[in-house]
C-alpha cells in the first residue's frame, strides 16, 4: 500500500534523479533563453503600463481643454473682426 511516507520518498527520489538528469540542464537553458527572449522584447510591467496610462489620460484631459480654450480664443477674434 502506499503510504503518504512513501509517496514523499518516491517524490524525493524523483526529483533527485531529475536534478542530476539532462532535463535540469535543459530546463535551466530555457529559463535563460526565455528570460533573454522578453528582454529582447523590451517588455514593461503592468505598474509601468498603468503609471503611462495615467500620464497619457492627463494630457488628454489639457489638450481638451487647450482645444476649447483655443476655440473660444479663436470665436472672440473673429466676433472682433466682424464688429
Amino acid at each position: 500500500m502506499f503510504t503518504p511516507r512513501n509517496f514523499e520518498e518516491f517524490s524525493n527520489k524523483i526529483n533527485a534523479l531529475m536534478a542530476n538528469s539532462p532535463i535540469a540542464d535543459v530546463e535551466k537553458n530555457m529559463r535563460a533563453m526565455r528570460s533573454g527572449f522578453f528582454a529582447h522584447m523590451d517588455l514593461v510591467t503592468r505598474e509601468e503600463f498603468d503609471a503611462q496610462t495615467e500620464v497619457l489620460n492627463r494630457t488628454r484631459e489639457k489638450v481638451r481643454l487647450l482645444e476649447t480654450r483655443l476655440a473660444a480664443l479663436e470665436q472672440a477674434l473673429q466676433d472682433k473682426h466682424t464688429a
